[in-house]
């Protein structure tokens, strides 16, 4: 069975005690020995006449033909001929090869002849020299095949192509196993739930989640329900049915169920939501009725559904974006986690970042009871998750991990993961023993602006106005009190698309006001103010700045209830997103575009006179820039003083850049 053959612990539903022992033998054998043997038959299958013997064609000639005892020579196939004797002949005294059994439907013996035509000069030249008076042998030609041959020609040949077609086709669909397994055509309805089981070995344990503390004390207690249960019991407590991991991506939401399964001394089903829906109608709800009757019978049991709004979306929101096999896998799984036949020792955790456009029906108390938020790290935990990432690279003992956390604001754990990679590969490329701060500075680069071009060729006046353009951004940061700290501003170019980028350092804040936001918006559209100062001329270098502003117009207005004339309304609904209709008349969308439309204006001309009083200033910056390229915040306050706002504490709840430059020229007419 399929089922002996994977390994232990990860079989769907299957029971992996006694797991096959030895070699495992490759079903492939099967068809090549098959097919060697059927071409053998071909090619080498002959006419079988049992009790003749061989004889030459000398022996034939001399001892035969000459005596006149050849009634007639049949040549079979154009490789032998037989021969048959008159009534009466005996054979020659030395011939012991005679067949004494001979009758007139059986030759008495058969021999080689080599070619047809040199068969047919050598018999011409033998019945010429016969003696006179000796009547000549009929020699006929046959074209025959064995019996063996012609059955498997004829009917057991194409038979066994056909079933062995069957078969190869059958095991690609179902997944390896004959006849189908798990996923085939005959078993499309079962679930694809990895099992992890104890003594299976899972390498991630909580040791390796860092930075989720809270999350960790939660999911840890849910494993303490299943292994004792009346904990909790005694009192008239009821265990949970389930809990929904929420959070950005990248945060370790799949991390955090991997250390579960590595952790748990309780069986683990695993199973992605797109495992769940086929080509075919009701095969997700038969996945999701296999998945709980696995389930019930490992009781208790812990089921994780990783992407679950690939089938929890909200139902019956959008006919036009409805789906009833999606619907009907959800209404499926509603069922099954408390419905009717509702089951005890079973609690389903599943992750998603989007626990907006799930259905209500799913997050009600009795089905997901818990809600864990898994948050972009703060500077601590930013700290911690590098801690656990350094531990493979041999890094340099001068290496400062609370800087980095610092300088990665909004950076999730897998950003981290993929910073100290990069830095690994930057330093190996470099031929050094050990990763340093400039390596992680490079990799830091990298991940935010691209790969650096340094083969990208700008001329003196682009190369200028990009500098004008960062200039700007830094200036108008700087100025503007709340505007986010500057780190480093620079003009190398990185990626696909930027030219150069301004990097900042969020404050320490989770809720932003008018002012917040405003300043933020006028400091990206510093590098379009400048542009306009200095060049009396715009370029398409502000397209990033122009989409961050209006999205963020756009939120200002229609989401926050932030302008006096649209008043405390939010027309923001995720369930409906996408939807063709809008949630408000085209009188009010108009007067959404005229305020946006002020607010923007006004962040414009408010960073324009700005920039206008600190001209000298961009200047300066701007033409440093041109000779060293990248400026840091020690350079600021060497160049145009200290910022005269006080700067507190940096946490992370913006993102760390912005003031990218160049954005990507190709699309500008769309934009």
């Amino acid at each position: 069975m399929e089922e002996n053959k994977q390994k232990p612990g990860l079989t769907p539903g299957g029971d992996n005690k006694n797991p096959r022992k030895g070699p495992r033998f490759n079903i492939y054998w099967i068809y090549g020995l098959i097919f060697l043997g059927l071409i053998g038959v071909q090619f080498f299958g002959t006419n079988f006449t049992p009790g003749t013997g061989q004889h030459s064609f000398l022996e034939f000639k001399n001892d035969y033909l000459y005596q006149g005892k050849v009634r007639q020579v049949v040549v079979v196939n154009n490789s032998e001929a037989e021969v048959y004797l008159k009534k009466g002949s005996t054979p020659a005294a030395s011939d012991n090869k005679f067949n004494m059994n001979n009758s007139d439907n059986s030759p008495a013996f058969t021999f080689k002849i080599g070619s047809v035509e040199q068969f047919r000069d050598d018999m011409h030249d033998a019945v010429q020299q016969m003696p006179a008076g000796t009547e000549q042998p009929a020699v006929l030609y046959d074209s025959r095949g064995s019996l063996l041959k012609d059955i498997l020609q004829s009917f057991l040949l194409p038979v066994i192509i056909l079933v062995a077609m069957w078969f190869l086709i059958m095991r690609k669909m179902g997944g390896g196993a004959p006849g189908g397994g798990a996923g085939g055509i005959f078993n499309i309805g079962k679930s694809k739930a990895q099992l992890f089981e104890k003594g299976t070995r899972v390498n991630i344990t909580f040791n390796d989640v860092a930075g989720l503390d809270e999350a960790k004390v939660e999911v840890m207690e849910i494993v303490d329900f299943l292994k004792n249960p009346k904990k909790y019991t005694a009192l008239g407590g009821k265990i949970p049915k389930g809990a929904l991991l929420v959070g950005p991506p990248g945060t370790g939401k799949t991390l955090l169920a991997k250390a579960m399964a590595g952790e748990a001394q309780v069986p683990f089903f695993s199973m992605s939501g797109s495992d769940f829906v086929e080509m075919f109608v009701g095969v997700g709800a038969s996945r999701v009725r296999d998945l709980f009757k696995q389930a019930r019978e490992k009781s208790p049991c812990i089921v994780f559904i990783d992407e679950i709004d690939a089938i929890g979306r909200a139902r019956g929101k959008n006919m036009v974006m409805s789906n009833d096999e999606r619907e009907n896998t959800l209404n499926q799984l509603l069922v099954e986690m408390d419905g009717f036949s509702g089951d005890s020792g079973i609690i389903v955790l599943a992750a998603t970042n989007r626990p907006d456009v799930l259905d209500s029906a799913l997050l009600r108390p009795g089905r997901f009871d818990r809600q864990i938020s898994i948050d972009i790290p703060d500077v601590k935990g930013r700290e911690k998750i590098f801690e656990v990432h350094l531990k493979p690279i041999k890094k340099s003992k001068d290496l400062n991990i609370h800087k980095l956390a610092v300088q990665t604001p909004g950076f999730a754990g897998a950003d981290i993961a993929n910073i100290c990679n990069e830095a690994a590969l930057i330093a190996a490329r470099n031929g050094k023993t050990e990763v340093d701060m400039n390596d992680f500075n490079d990799a830091i680069d990298r991940v935010i602006g691209g790969l650096e071009k340094k083969n990208k060729i700008i001329s003196p006046d682009e190369k200028r106005v990009i500098a004008y353009h960062e200039a700007g951004h830094a200036v108008s940061g700087w100025f503007l009190e709340h505007a986010h700290p500057l780190v480093k501003v620079t003009i190398v170019p990185r990626g696909v698309a930027a030219l150069g980028y301004a990097q900042y350092l969020p404050k320490e804040m989770y809720i932003r006001n008018t002012d917040h936001l405003l300043d933020d918006m006028c400091m990206s559209l510093g590098g379009r103010a400048v542009e306009e100062l200095v060049f009396n001329k715009i370029s398409t270098g502000a397209l990033s700045d122009l989409q961050h502003v209006t999205r963020m117009a756009y939120a200002m207005v229609s989401v926050y209830g932030m302008n006096d004339k649209i008043g405390n309304i939010s027309f923001y609904d995720a369930q409906n997103e996408g939807s063709l209709t809008k949630p408000y008349s085209e009188e009010t969308g108009k007067m959404i575009d005229d305020e946006v439309r002020k607010l923007v204006d006004g962040a414009y001309n408010k960073v324009k006179n700005l920039l206008n009083d600190k001209i000298e200033a961009v200047k300066v910056i701007a033409e440093e820039l041109l000779k060293k390229e990248v400026l840091y915040k020690d350079d600021m306050e060497r160049l145009i003083g200290a910022r005269p706002y006080e700067e507190a504490p940096s946490v992370d709840d913006a993102p760390p850049l912005t003031g990218m430059t160049g954005g990507n020229v190709m699309n500008t007419e769309n934009a």
